[in-house]
């Protein structure tokens, strides 16, 4: 049975999958730099803006949360550019007494987002950035390859305090040079359901922290590979699909029940949640954090034919790829035709000896050679 785990994930120096699908360093560079540009604009300039549009309250920074694939450390590098972007989300916050109703606000979304845009918008056009509007978001395109998705929240006002004072305590001044990710254990102060996101036209409950802890549970109890499998069947997606398909987090969700533990075979792991997406995706997807919402709608019933039939054809290739008989080189060939050119066509690097089962404890431990035991004189009595 061919090993192809060596070209999917390997901490040796050879070509590999999972570095095919790492940003650059400039990629990273670049993302982070307007990042920060962006979240200084806002700081500066959006209660000056606020107020321009007729808020009168006190001044109320923004404050912001990495949320999506890069905070669950499952980005890709787009694979078909364009259209494909790699897409970062940083949510904006503020308290809520900008809106109208302290309780479900209906109004000042229109307000709310245009002050935002009145801040980046010059801010774009001085970077050559492309600003636009999406239905729960505002979006800076920064590059062919990547885009800023932001979108809009408003908070109670007591838990916007606890946020501005716990920053204030931990220097927030020294934490942004540390690290854009904004963190910090004071946000899971928040309430789930007194977050409210602006989208176009109403205001709608929804925690992204929530999504987090879920994924970040399931990674703890099952290891780091099965963050790795989640992002080698984005990738597929993105290769089957330049645009559409299923979403990131459709395929998260789907894959950490299925995924099961493979002791140095990520293609095993892999194979295990590829057989079983088919039948999950027909059957519906529900979100891991609420249990009314099946991920799969957005797709239509079409949609989620399609996918369902392509999971399949690429399990078939897969189990073909690894099946005993399989030749080396053919399996590099189906895996390439799947996963696209990233997947290294690297024959020699493919091993026939699989690496025996081992407990995932043991696994996470690496041997050491203790001392030889000192044998002691004794008595017998």
């Amino acid at each position: 049975m061919p090993n192809l785990s060596p070209l999917l994930y390997s901490t040796n120096e050879h070509p590999t999958f999972l570095k095919e699908l790492d940003l650059s360093h400039s990629e990273k560079q670049s993302i982070n730099s307007a990042r920060a540009d962006v979240r200084d604009a806002l700081r500066s300039k959006l209660p000056g803006a606020l107020r321009d549009r007729g808020y009168q309250g006190k001044d109320c920074n923004p404050k912001f949360f990495i949320q999506g694939s890069w905070a669950y450390k499952t980005l890709n590098r787009p694979c078909q550019t364009p259209p494909q972007q790699s897409d970062v989300d940083d949510g904006v916050y503020l308290p809520m007494s900008i809106v109208t109703e302290e309780n479900r606000p209906t109004m000042a979304i229109k307000d709310f987002r245009a002050a935002v845009c009145d801040v980046l918008q010059p801010l774009c056009d001085e970077k050559g950035w492309d600003l636009s509007s999406r239905a729960t978001c505002l979006r800076v395109e920064i590059s062919t390859f990547a885009h800023i998705d932001l979108p809009l929240y408003a908070i109670p006002d007591d838990q916007y305090q606890k946020i501005l004072e716990s920053m204030e305590a931990r220097n927030h001044t020294v934490i942004k040079a540390l690290t854009m990710d904004s963190e910090q254990d004071c946000w899971k102060k928040l309430p789930s359901d007194k977050i409210l996101l602006a989208c176009e036209d109403k205001w709608i409950i929804s925690d992204p922290l929530k999504m987090k802890e879920w994924f970040e549970l399931e990674v703890s109890d099952k290891e780091e590979q099965l963050r790795r499998v989640i992002r080698y069947i984005k990738a597929f997606r993105d290769k089957q699909w330049d645009k559409g398909g299923p979403s990131s987090i459709l395929l998260m969700a789907a894959a950490c029940p299925l995924f099961e533990f493979h002791y140095k075979r990520d293609d095993l792991a892999l194979l295990h949640v590829v057989n079983g997406l088919p039948g999950a995706l027909r059957n519906g997807i529900k979100s891991p954090v609420d249990s009314k919402v099946y991920l799969t709608d957005a797709l239509g019933e079409e949609g989620v034919s399609e996918a369902a039939e392509k999971f399949e054809t690429f399990k078939t290739y897969l189990e073909a790829s690894i099946a005993g008989n399989a030749k080396k080189d053919m399996a590099c060939q189906w895996m390439c035709a799947m996963l696209g050119d990233r997947f290294p066509n690297r024959p020699d690097l493919i091993s026939d000896q699989p690496a025996q089962p081992m407990p995932a404890v043991m696994a996470a431990t690496p041997p050491e050679r203790g001392p030889s035991e000192i044998v002691k004189r004794t008595k017998a009595g």
